[in-house]
């Protein structure tokens, strides 16, 4: 490329503006920033301008004068492969993202290989000015993430139980409500022993699932068992063989993610199990892997692009001083259940 092609390709100034209106860049800085010093002509003159060379603010540089950075973070302690087939966080993330994007707000999103790596980009973030605040997801019992951000002043949402929030502002699904529903449609189908296979236990969400899950099926006179297994299609296969190759197998398997369900329901037909003859499967998150298997499976529903829409809306929120929804609370999410 010429020099005159890297001239065209070179961001535009300050001084580019000040140039072509006949202006101080003091002047320029005036108009772009909304103070007094200008005329109300010139302003207009300066902002047509800019707008005609297609100028933007720097973020680097609007950092160090206003402290804000314009920008929101999520890290994911989870292989970025999984994420690839993960509906759910897929999900999460378009509804963050369209609320952010009509603010033109950027979402600086990256995985982490552990929480000390997580933790150490929390604190390189904050200290470079990168973000104003982040998402926190997979909320675990002992979480040592609410404290650190408080600890660091990085404000931040909780997207899970608020009881483990640490005082952060918390968007939650009602887990307990889910588990209810699962259990009592398959007792209204007439299962007596039902499995679920889980997501890693030291999750909040998984504790609140299992607890009401044994709790209804108790109740209902139900045999219930939990199979530990984590959120991957491998896991869940692992998870189903052991159920079903064991003696008095479940006639119901409820599963953590739909990613697991699916896998089972393989795994199932490959050990000569019929779905739905001889073995029901309900997966805890509805999506389009539950509709394209054969037979579909029934699915919990859950408006996860909503949920993400209000985790951004709430963060937002605590930027602007509002707080959110309950500083250390938020608005639960609908969950229902839906045939396949």
């Amino acid at each position: 490329m010429g020099a005159q092609g890297r001239e065209r390709a070179k961001r535009p100034t300050i001084a580019d503006i000040a140039r072509r209106a006949g202006v101080t860049k003091a002047a320029v800085s005036f108009a772009l920033n909304d103070q007094p010093g200008v005329s109300t002509a010139t302003r207009e003159r300066i902002m047509r301008i800019a707008g005609e060379l297609g100028w933007q603010p720097n973020s680097a540089a609007r950092a160090l004068s206003d402290g804000r950075a314009g920008a929101l973070g999520l890290v994911v302690d989870r292989p970025a492969g999984f994420l690839g087939v993960e509906p759910w966080f897929m999900q999460l993330i378009a509804g963050i993202q369209g609320v952010l994007a009509e603010r033109q707000t950027p979402l600086l999103f990256t995985v982490a290989e552990h929480r000390d790596a997580e933790l150490e980009l929390y604190r390189s973030w904050w200290a470079r000015r990168r973000v104003d605040g982040v998402f926190l997801v997979d909320l675990r019992i002992e979480d040592p993430r609410p404290g650190a951000l408080r600890a660091l002043g990085l404000p931040g949402v909780v997207v899970g139980d608020p009881d483990g929030a640490g005082g952060l502002a918390a968007v939650w699904t009602d887990d307990a409500a889910g588990a209810r529903l699962a259990v009592r449609h398959l007792a209204e189908l007439g299962h007596r022993r039902i499995a679920r296979v889980t997501g890693m236990a030291d999750l909040w969400h998984t504790r609140a699932r299992t607890g009401e899950f044994l709790a209804v099926a108790a109740a209902a006179g139900i045999e219930a068992r939990c199979e530990l297994a984590d959120y991957t299609a491998a896991g869940g296969a692992e998870a189903t063989h052991r159920l079903l190759s064991g003696g008095d197998p479940p006639t119901a398997i409820i599963y953590d993610n739909d990613l697991m369900a699916v896998s089972g329901l393989g795994a199932a037909q490959r050990l000569g199990v019929h779905v739905p003859g001889d073995l029901s499967i309900v997966a805890w998150d509805d999506s389009v892997l539950c509709s394209l298997v054969h037979p579909a499976l029934t699915a919990l529903t859950h408006d996860v692009l909503g949920y993400g829409a209000h985790a951004a809306r709430v963060l937002l929120g605590v930027l602007e001083g509002g707080g959110g929804p309950g500083d250390g609370g938020g608005e639960g999410e609908r969950t229902g259940v839906s045939e396949g």
